[in-house]
């Protein structure tokens, strides 16, 4: 797949509107390996208040968490997926979003772009964040 640049995002306010309305935020390739990107921004979010939620294939907790092997396997309201996935797998996501039906926010992190699934998030209502790290945005919001 060729890079992509995000023809669907949001802008500044809206980031801002996200996190002020989300508290339960699932983390789709979460790893357990405190030096990876993904570990430090869910952490970091944790610490913040919201309710993080690992979604990762093989463990039992990570950062005290109970871990899910997938984003259908959560028993309870999601408000907000945040996504350290290649771009590729973006669609099969968008899809999991769809089904669940709860979910209100579609978040690629940086470097993640993939147009086709933004759209069909945002097709489904959701607000669509790509190429964007929640956790600069966080801190940057809260300045």
């Amino acid at each position: 797949m060729e890079c992509e640049f995000p023809t669907i995002n949001l802008n500044t306010d809206e980031v801002k509107e996200i996190f002020e309305s989300v508290k339960t935020i699932a983390v789709l390739g979460l790893s357990p390996d405190e030096s990876k990107d993904s570990h430090r921004v869910a952490k970091y979010l944790q610490a913040h208040g919201y309710k993080i939620v690992p979604v990762y294939p093989k463990g039992e907790t990570i950062l005290g968490e109970k871990v899910y092997k997938s984003l259908a396997d959560i028993p309870f309201e999601v408000d907000m997926v945040n996504i350290f996935r290649k771009p590729a797998a973006l669609d099969a996501i968008a899809d999991a979003c769809i089904a669940r039906g709860d979910v209100k926010v579609f978040w690629a992190q940086k470097g993640i772009v993939n147009n086709e699934a933004a759209k069909k998030a945002q097709d489904a209502s959701m607000k669509v964040v790509q190429n964007r790290c929640s956790m600069v945005d966080h801190r940057n919001l809260q300045a």
